[in-house]
């Protein structure tokens, strides 16, 4: 019988055919066989085999420099490639000696960055197509949600995969305890361009449907991200058109004071100043969701979005 770990073989000669019953090698079961393996760091004791063995399969060592307690130390850090194996016996982790160099983040403090063995490029393959973000923003009634759910069908009927943040939707759940105050609204862009950002990293067409009003938070969540991978999109109505159509009844309420901050009326909307897709209306028609989405779609087909 052989056993192999890493590049190196243990080969034992078995007394007999019947004693190939019961040995124990971590979770594979083995014939006990009377061999002189101690000195390769095995120890038969019975019917177990218990090692001490272990060997890093394609293991690359980093060293970094960190801090404790005013004193320079020098730290080993073990690092992988997308081609690389990872052993189930890398326990370097564990053992002490490893000091991964942790950094303050906002009010997060003592945190490390793990870098992923599978890459966003890797995900891009697998799905064949290019994460990106694709912000629809416009008042309230220019149609955004109504785009976007178009966008989504078109794009999945072409086999790639979405994902719509609608601005109503995530505050039924992760932003339910923000208002629509200033500060608020700026909270909510923030914590939306974060989720965004994850589906972009997974290689997802990520559609994000919401007022967005001020310019600032689009322009923040636009640089968090590299370069091509935020696609502004501007549902540019005029302010009487979504009025008049007030599918949430919410202008009529804002005329008569029962909601306050509401954009377009009593709180400012920014449009966008360069944004990458202008939707507006054509000669003063609206022209329907599925031409809108057309639009987005030619131009992540255009962009080379839509493959890897």
């Amino acid at each position: 019988m052989m056993t192999v770990v890493g590049n190196n073989a243990l080969i034992c000669r078995p007394q007999s055919e019947s004693c190939c019953a019961s040995m124990k090698l971590g979770v594979l079961k083995l014939p006990a066989c009377n061999c002189k393996a101690k000195s390769l760091g095995f120890n038969i004791t019975g019917t177990e085999v218990k090692t001490t063995f272990y060997r890093l399969v394609r293991k690359t060592e980093t060293s970094r420099t960190v801090h404790i307690n005013g004193k320079s130390a020098s730290s080993h850090q073990p690092g992988y490639n997308s081609n690389d194996e990872i052993s189930a016996n890398d326990f370097s982790g564990f053992s002490g000696k490893s000091i991964p160099l942790t950094s303050t983040n906002g009010n997060s403090t003592n945190i490390v960055w793990h870098k992923c063995s599978v890459e966003k490029s890797d995900r891009q393959e697998l799905l064949q197509q290019r994460g990106c973000v694709i912000w629809i923003t416009g008042l309230s009634g220019s149609g955004k949600s109504t785009v976007a759910r178009a966008l989504g069908r078109g794009l999945h009927a072409r086999g790639k995969l979405t994902y719509i943040l609608d601005g109503d939707n995530v505050r039924h759940g992760l932003n339910r305890d923000l208002s629509f105050a200033a500060e608020d609204r700026a909270e909510n862009i923030r914590r939306i361009g974060e989720v965004a950002k994850l589906f972009v990293d997974a290689g997802v067409i990520c559609i994000a449907s919401l007022i967005s009003p001020y310019r600032e938070e689009r322009d923040s969540c636009r640089a968090s991200l590299p370069e091509g991978d935020f696609i502004e999109v501007l549902m540019d109505v005029p302010l009487h058109v979504c009025e008049a159509r007030d599918p949430k009844g919410l202008y009529k309420l804002a005329r008569a004071g029962k909601i306050k901050g509401f954009s377009g009326i009593d709180d400012p909307y920014e449009p966008p100043l360069k944004s990458e897709i202008v939707l507006r209306q054509n000669q003063g028609l609206c022209d329907s969701p599925n031409d809108f989405a057309d639009v987005v779609i030619s131009y992540l087909d255009k962009n080379g979005y839509l493959k890897a």
